[in-house]
């Protein structure tokens, strides 16, 4: 159970959050009892309540306390809210003049006529999209154009993107030191890009690593360190292992970034939420996953379902990949039993399509669950995978489907 911590409501959670990115002092001694860290790396599943977490966070933030009697704000966020922010005017009667609105009310976009913003966007954009746009400061609407268009709807993937890129220079106006935005304290990104391919998911977790170490080294006008704290987390395993290595590699002449990285597990799919410290290296989302399917297949705890085979055959895909083979024959071929071998095959082939796909989750039958077990534990045992303890023991695992991305 090292490492392993558990907590029994949002609140709990953030307190905790908060200390490990919080310098405190023993009342009696003044002794500093914590070393805190300025960037937190949440890894996290789909469905584990990460967006709530991030709210609960900003709004423990302006409570009033007697450190801060007004309830001022100190988290400036981004999560599936900020994206709420912006909506579409699509003119439906004459279909030619579609723009996205900002909300003007939001704090979000305080002062932002005096930011200065478009070429800051812009340089970020051009990375990871082929439009470009136009702001109306007094209108409070952007719209959007290509080599032989003019105000075209972008699709939902753009708009994402571009929201993104809008807060990354809205971040970077705050480390400048614009005014309007010295009330932040805390960054909290919550999942920025969820639909990215490999290739922008690496390129936006690289450009966002750069940004939170500048925030992590931040000093005022005296030269006196005054780091903007952060936490960021993901259920994509590629961007959070990019984020991990980005951010936890010393670069020269840069300081070095204090951070703690932590797997967060929500696991009976109540309001208990557990952290695991994940250490040197960065939480690896196949192991994770290994480890759901584990305690799904626990005969007198779990429910296995079929699209359980998915999860599997994913895994065993990843793993041979990691080998250098093209799939997952490398895997079973290891089992070193003919027999085995080919039933597994035709098993994982014919239960991880058609009928059985995640779409249509159905518990597996007696038989099928004894044939899962039989394979899960062949494949865990040949290939020596050291799996994380998430809780004392086993634990029925939520009907839903583990979300598999790539690992590098």
């Amino acid at each position: 159970m090292s490492g392993i911590r558990m907590y029994q409501s949002l609140g709990t959670l953030v307190n905790r959050l908060r200390d490990d990115l919080n310098q405190r002092e023993t009342q009696s001694e003044k002794k500093v009892v914590n070393k805190p860290a300025t960037i937190l790396l949440l890894y996290a599943y789909n469905r584990t309540g990460k967006t709530r977490l991030s709210m609960e966070f900003k709004d423990a933030g302006k409570r009033k306390t007697k450190k801060n009697p007004e309830g001022n704000a100190d988290t400036l966020y981004f999560n599936a809210f900020t994206e709420d922010l912006f909506t579409w005017e699509n003119d439906l009667e004459g279909d030619s003049n579609r723009h996205l609105r900002l909300n003007k009310n939001s704090k979000f976009f305080k002062a932002l006529d005096e930011l200065a913003l478009d070429q800051t966007i812009a340089g970020y954009l051009s990375r990871y999209a082929e439009f470009e746009f136009d702001i109306d400061y007094e209108a409070w609407k952007i719209t959007f154009r290509k080599v032989d268009a003019e105000n075209i709807k972008i699709s939902r993937g753009e708009q994402n993107i571009f929201v993104w890129c809008l807060f990354m220079a809205i971040c970077e106006r705050m480390l400048d030191g614009q005014e309007s935005y010295q009330w932040v304290k805390f960054l909290y990104i919550d999942d920025p890009v969820s639909s990215l391919d490999d290739n922008n998911a690496i390129a936006v977790a690289c450009d966002l690593a750069v940004l939170l170490r500048r925030a992590a080294s931040r000093k005022d006008s005296s030269g006196v360190p005054a780091p903007i704290k952060v936490i960021f987390s993901s259920h994509h395993a590629l961007f959070f292992n990019v984020m991990c290595n980005e951010i936890g590699r010393s670069k020269e002449g840069e300081p070095k970034v204090t951070h703690k990285r932590y797997f967060l597990h929500r696991p009976n799919g109540d309001n208990v939420y557990t952290l695991r410290a994940t250490e040197d290296t960065p939480f690896f989302h196949h192991v994770a996953t290994l480890a759901e399917l584990q305690y799904a297949a626990e005969p007198n705890a779990g429910r296995l379902f079929t699209f359980h085979f998915n999860a599997l055959r994913s895994i065993m895909e990843k793993t041979a990949s990691f080998f250098g083979h093209s799939d997952i024959s490398f895997c079973l071929k290891a089992l070193n039993n003919e027999d085995d071998t080919a039933l597994y095959n035709r098993a994982l082939n014919l239960l991880s399509h058609g009928k059985f796909a995640v779409q249509e989750p159905t518990e597996m039958g007696d038989d099928t669950k004894d044939l899962f077990r039989r394979i899960l534990k062949d494949f865990v045992t040949e290939f020596q995978f050291a799996l994380p303890e998430i809780l004392k023991k086993p634990q029925a695992v939520a009907a839903s489907a583990p979300t598999l991305a790539p690992t590098p």
